[in-house]
This record gives structure tokens, C-alpha cells and sequence, in this order.
């Protein structure tokens, strides 16, 4: 499977040592394992230089009984805008969770000022069915429009469902299914006649955890056994991989599978460690198989 972008061409006239630059707008959740806690290093072990720009700092992640919040929103442009003075360009961008509709509209922003060749959205918006308690109806409409803007995107089955309107189904997924889902997702994807690669992340298929890629209507699956609990920050981990390769110009279908090994692997470790569930993965011990 190929994707709408390549960039290997340009990486390869560039040399053997250059290193690619990924912006990323993301949260920072200082324990637990997730958004760019865990991005930042994972992107690094794979010899591309990420670039954060914070949407709010987190004590710790929700999943946890306290928290202390700070939102960054206000700061945002301003942020920005001084990457944008500094004359500074970015081969990619990776957009993770966005806490309210105006961070969408600063992404939208983001994108027009720099321009980025490459731009993977993963839509955090739910889980198991349902929306997060912070996402509303108007946070949905809003994320629909950077859709048109993104080349890859990375929703897990709820917001692939949210997105679309489609009824949550607590079960297992035909490829029929799957395959109309995506293409309800590509027609919001539009931009120019060209739709983004699609990647519905997590399929829970009986003893499986299922990724379906579709890519210009072409449809393929990439599935590993299910290693243990569902944990936090294996969606950040996976859509990390996936934007480092891009960048890099390696093929979506390497990478998905790439990512759903490393995910795997990080998550028996950790079952393995006795690790609490709500400490996310160990993927420290393993960044080296990323190499």
C-alpha cells in the first residue's frame, strides 16, 4: 500500500544524515505515560527532531483521581508566531488531543502558516463507544474541519463513529462495515478530489486487535493478538511511529505494522512487570527495537 505523500525522495537528495523536523501539538501529562511524554522519545529513537507545542500541562493524566490542570490555549499563538518570526520550517506535523475548539482553530492556523508537507491528525475525541466528557457535538463538527487539511489520520473505531454519525456497534466489525466507514471518512477527508490515508486504529476483533489502512479506496488489515489490558498512551505511541515514518518516507503499511508490534510488545512487558494499568507501558525498556 502506498499513501497520498512520499518523501523519500527529498530525504534521500538531502543525505544520509539529515534529520527530519516534526512539529507536534500536543498536551504534556507529566505522569502516566502519554501524548508527548511518551512521543517525545519515541520519535527521537527514530532519528527525527520533534518539536512540541503545548495545548495544556497536566499534573498527571484524567485517568487518575486528581489532577492539576493548566491550559495553554491563550498562550498558543504567541508560541507560534515566534517559531513563524524565527523563519522556522517543519517537514511534518503531528496534532494529538485538542481540549477545546479553539486549539482547532489555532491548528488550522498552524497549518496555513507553515505549510508542513506532512500533517497526521489523530482525532482524540473517545473510547469504548463513547465520547470523552470534554468532547461536545460542537468540538466534533469543529474537528471535521481539519479533515480536509490532514494526510493521514488515526482514529480509533469511537471516532471514526463520532465523526461520521454512524451508531456505535459493541461487537465485532465485518470488513464491510469497516470498508463503508472509511469511505464515509474519506468523503469528509476531500481536499482537492484526494481524500488522507485513513488508519482506524484498535479493532478488537476476538483475540485480535485489528488496524484497517484504506488508502484511496484500496483496503488492507494489519492485526496482532490482544497482549493484555487496554492502556493509556498506546494510541499516542502508535500515531508517533507513524508520523516519525512518514516523515522519514517510509510506507504507511511498514509503519502500521511497525507500530502495532511495538504497542504489543510494550504492553506484555508491562503485564509482565506488573505495571498498573493506569501507568500505561514500559515502553522505556524497548525503544531500542524502534532503532
Amino acid at each position: 500500500m502506498t499513501s497520498n505523500f512520499d518523501t523519500s525522495d527529498k530525504n534521500a537528495q538531502r543525505g544520509g544524515d539529515f534529520v527530519p523536523r516534526l512539529a507536534m501539538i500536543n498536551d504534556i501529562a507529566g505522569f502516566g505515560r502519554c501524548s508527548t511524554t511518551v512521543s517525545l522519545p519515541v520519535i527521537s529513537v527514530m532519528k527525527v527532531q520533534v518539536c512540541p507545542v503545548p495545548t495544556s500541562v497536566l499534573s498527571n493524566h484524567l485517568g487518575f483521581p486528581l489532577c492539576h490542570f493548566d491550559d495553554y490555549t491563550s498562550h498558543m499563538r504567541d508560541y507560534i508566531k515566534v517559531w513563524n518570526e524565527l523563519g522556522l520550517t517543519f517537514d511534518g506535523l503531528y496534532c494529538g488531543f485538542l481540549g477545546n475548539e479553539e486549539q482547532i482553530n489555532i491548528v488550522r492556523e498552524f497549518v496555513e502558516m507553515f505549510r508542513p508537507p506532512l500533517f497526521l491528525l489523530d482525532p482524540v475525541m473517545g473510547d469504548h463507544g463513547r465520547a470523552y466528557s470534554s468532547i461536545t457535538e460542537t468540538h466534533i463538527q469543529k474537528m471535521k474541519e481539519l479533515l480536509p487539511l490532514a494526510d493521514i489520520i488515526t482514529p480509533n473505531i469511537t471516532e471514526a463513529c463520532l465523526l461520521t454519525g454512524t451508531p456505535w456497534k459493541d461487537g465485532e466489525w465485518t470488513m464491510q462495515e469497516l470498508s463503508g466507514l472509511c469511505e464515509k471518512l474519506a468523503s469528509l477527508c476531500l481536499k482537492d478530489s484526494v481524500s488522507a490515508s485513513i488508519v482506524i486504529t484498535g479493532i478488537r476483533q476476538g483475540d485480535s486487535l485489528v488496524n484497517f489502512l484504506w488508502d484511496d479506496g484500496v483496503y488492507t488489515t494489519v492485526s496482532t493478538p490482544i497482549a493484555g489490558a487496554s492502556r493509556p498512551g498506546t494510541g499516542d505511541i502508535f500515531a508517533s511511529i507513524l508520523a516519525a515514518d512518514a516523515v522519514r518516507g517510509e510506507t504507511l503499511l511498514s509503519s502500521v505494522q511497525k507500530a502495532a508490534n511495538f504497542v504489543g510488545l510494550c504492553i506484555t512487558g508491562s503485564e509482565k512487570a506488573g505495571t498498573p494499568v493506569q501507568e500505561g507501558v514500559v515502553f522505556e525498556k524497548y525503544l531500542a527495537a524502534l532503532l
